[in-house]
């Protein structure tokens, strides 16, 4: 992550601008996480956890990196980031090699290259809580300043979503949705990482740089990437080198 960090006051400013009316569920919180991940402290990776009656989804994320330890917190059922989001609390590890709550998640964390992390709780309506997760790469790469940032983005989020959707049918709908996005963003990604004999971490990296470049949500360019797999090798011929992200 090249881009240079972002002054705290011109990041709130930012967030002032999203226009509610013209994006959805996916793209308000993408660009929160975005700007938290380039304004607090520390940040390597960011993402936003959804929690439902049905479980944890991973609405957001800025790398594969958050999204990988997010999923893991689901399958075991426990972590800071579930614990941030049934609590509306603040959840800190420090050190993961010292983490005794989760140390199952905290050694894979370990050996994800997560050595610290922050979750912040937000209640969104009874049956719907959430939480920023933020990740670094150092051990301790949080301090007091750093929280309050984050609690910031995080109350933004939930004020954001409280906007939006209102009923929880209409947010089962977008998480529905964002579910369907991971699941094109996936099949993106090995179609990538064949064409290219590369890990998911570059295929989702080049995704992003398709997206931030074509100035399309990292979804509209996953789509467009596997429907022009799918089309017969004639048609792929006609349209030139297959190698080359649409």
């Amino acid at each position: 992550m090249a881009q240079q960090p972002i002054d705290p006051n011109a990041a709130i400013s930012e967030l002032g601008q999203i226009k509610f009316g013209e994006t959805d569920l996916s793209g308000v919180l993408s660009q929160v996480s975005e700007l938290a991940r380039r304004t607090i402290p520390g940040t390597e990776e960011v993402s936003v956890t959804l929690l439902k009656q049905e479980g944890a989804h991973t609405a957001a994320f800025s790398g594969e990196m958050a999204l990988r330890l997010d999923e893991l917190q689901y399958e075991y059922e426990q972590g800071p980031c579930l614990e941030a989001a049934k609590e509306a609390a603040v959840v800190s590890v420090p050190d993961m090699s010292e983490e005794v709550r989760w140390p199952q998640w905290a050694a894979q964390a370990v050996q994800g290259g997560a050595l610290s992390s922050l979750s912040i709780g937000f209640p969104i309506q009874e049956t719907v809580l959430g939480a920023l997760n933020i990740y670094g790469v150092k051990p301790g790469a949080f301090d007091d300043d750093a929280v309050t940032l984050a609690q910031t983005f995080a109350g933004y989020a939930a004020v954001a979503l409280a906007h939006l959707y209102d009923t929880t049918a209409t947010l089962a709908a977008q998480m529905q949705s964002a579910m369907q996005s991971r699941a094109v963003i996936e099949q993106a990604k090995g179609i990538i990482m064949g064409e290219r004999r590369c890990t998911p971490d570059e295929a989702f990296a080049i995704l992003a740089k398709v997206s931030q470049d074509s100035n399309r949500k990292l979804r509209d360019v996953a789509a467009a990437l596997v429907e022009r797999a799918a089309r017969p090798s004639s048609l792929k011929r006609d349209r030139g080198d297959a190698g080359h992200l649409p």
